[in-house]
């Protein structure tokens, strides 16, 4: 018999890869290539070595859920988090132009999930994070925290390399915005 968390856990696991499959095809416009090929072997080890390690994890026999309600604030802010994700994929989509290259300084629109393009210049993947960060917390499970901090390395390096290439292209950026947490980086 299937446990309540650990369907939640994979119905978010899935629909987050869906949303990235589907934005990939749909959303983003990329003005270059943005992924040789030869990081395919590594970026699929990578990922299905974590999946598999999360899924024995929150299958094992001894495996405990966390409460109701720490499953729920988890659910929660992963939902809110996808929601931001796209929101800010959605507006860097409208940036630019089908067709172009044209690159302008990301500004928050009407949605309330953009505002975070006031501290971060890359709200993306600040998003990402609190989505794995609240998978975590709603699985209690230390390999998809170890998942989020891989994860959160790695999209702090892109990042800075954005932060500081808006920074060198935009004589205008704004200041106060940090790479990818507000106030810290």
């Amino acid at each position: 018999m299937w446990e309540f968390g650990w369907c939640i856990a994979a119905i978010c696991w899935v629909a987050h890869y869906a949303k990235r499959l589907l934005e990939t095809l749909f959303v983003h416009r990329f003005s270059h290539a943005t992924m040789p090929l030869r990081n395919l072997f590594k970026n699929c080890s990578y990922y299905w070595a974590f999946a598999g390690y999360v899924a024995y994890h929150v299958n094992h026999p001894l495996f405990t859920e966390p409460s109701t309600a720490v499953m729920y604030a988890g659910l929660a802010g992963f939902i809110v988090s996808e929601l931001g994700n796209f929101s800010i994929h959605m507006l860097l989509r409208n940036l630019r132009p089908a067709g172009s290259t044209v690159r302008k300084i990301p500004k928050p629109d009407g949605n309330p999930l953009t505002q975070l393009f006031n501290f971060v210049s890359c709200p993306n993947y600040t998003y990402e994070f609190l989505s794995w960060l609240s998978f975590s917390m709603m699985t209690t499970c230390v390999p998809a925290l170890l998942f989020t901090a891989a994860g959160m390395y790695q999209m702090t390096v892109w990042a800075i390399g954005k932060h500081k290439n808006y920074k060198k292209d935009f004589k205008d950026y704004p200041k106060g915005r940090k790479a990818i947490l507000p106030f810290v980086i």
